[in-house]
């Protein structure tokens, strides 16, 4: 008799195999109601045959989970609903104090853009997509394996992702590609490429890059400082920098965030200003969630000196 834990597994692995085969024919699964399915099917699986107890807490926190990211995609969908002046010169102003004159966008596609696809845009798409996995696989990992480190790492999520929003209804900003585009009447950069999901198309993957598209139709153009794809990068790597013991993975951890940030760069998706932006919000999070619990763990009370 298949005891339950044999069970568990059994259904994980089905799992897996179904989000693969579903990643081939479908895509990955950007919308935001796609993504919560998977999680939660993830979480409810991981909690067959659990105690009760265990199953009214996975409740909660799923409804929370979700709660928090729907709440999110409805206040980003209408932070353009304000009427907050539109930032169009700001960041480029930004950009080009930092770099002396220069737009590191423009120079970043005359260097390294090509009429065809290079191998360092496939993976340049392939880290670009990894916001719309990373951080959410990364939830639902340490939901299953430590609900404690759970609740840290859904505090500095959290935390990033509202200022991010908050930021978004007072600063609505044009990104480079709207700057630059003829379709728009700013134009205050020379034309730039916005080839995303190219790299996702060199690899047979068609479906990624039509995804990626449909979502780029009804997501917020505006919602663009700061850059959440840089901040969230940065904040795994934060999170889980003290597991890394090796030089080795220190360099290759290290190194994630930047090329996350030189991806933004590259196809015209943010500033620079925009990726400070995030990794600020992310240093800021981390401060004030770890005084918190630094003092949630010091002793209720202290012996008062004589």
């Amino acid at each position: 008799m298949l005891d339950v834990r044999t069970v568990r597994r059994g259904l994980l692995a089905l799992y897996v195999a179904v989000f693969v085969w579903s990643f081939f024919v479908n895509g990955l699964p950007i919308a935001r109601l796609a993504v919560l399915s998977w999680v939660a099917a993830a979480v409810v699986i991981a909690h067959v045959g659990r105690p009760w107890r265990d199953q009214r807490r996975m409740t909660f926190d799923l409804t929370l989970y979700a709660t928090m990211w729907l709440s999110y995609d409805y206040s980003r969908g209408i932070a353009d609903s304000f009427d907050f002046p539109l930032q169009v010169e700001m960041p480029r102003n930004l950009d080009r104090v930092l770099f002396l004159g220069t737009d590191p966008n423009v120079w970043v596609q005359d260097v390294f853009h090509r009429d065809d696809t290079p191998w360092y845009e496939v993976i340049l798409s392939l880290v670009y997509f990894t916001h719309f996995i990373l951080p959410v696989a990364v939830a639902v990992v340490l939901w299953i394996r430590n609900r404690q480190q759970w609740v840290r790492y859904v505090r500095r999520f959290a935390t990033v992702l509202f200022a991010g929003v908050l930021m978004f209804v007072l600063l609505p900003t044009a990104p480079p590609w709207m700057a630059a585009s003829t379709r728009h009447p700013y134009r205050i950069l020379p034309p730039l490429e916005r080839t995303t999901g190219r790299g996702w198309s060199e690899l047979g993957l068609e479906t990624v890059t039509s995804l990626l598209i449909r979502g780029q139709q009804w997501a917020n153009p505006t919602a663009a400082f700061p850059s959440l794809h840089a901040a969230f990068a940065l904040l795994v790597v934060v999170f889980f920098w003290p597991r890394f013991v090796h030089r080795w993975q220190k360099i290759a951890a290290g190194s994630f965030p930047l090329l996350m940030a030189f991806s933004l760069v590259y196809f015209a998706e943010h500033y620079v200003a925009d990726i400070l932006a995030g990794w600020i919000l992310v240093a800021g999070s981390f401060w004030v969630w770890g005084r918190y619990e630094r003092s949630r763990a010091l002793p209720e009370s202290v012996p008062l000196q004589n």
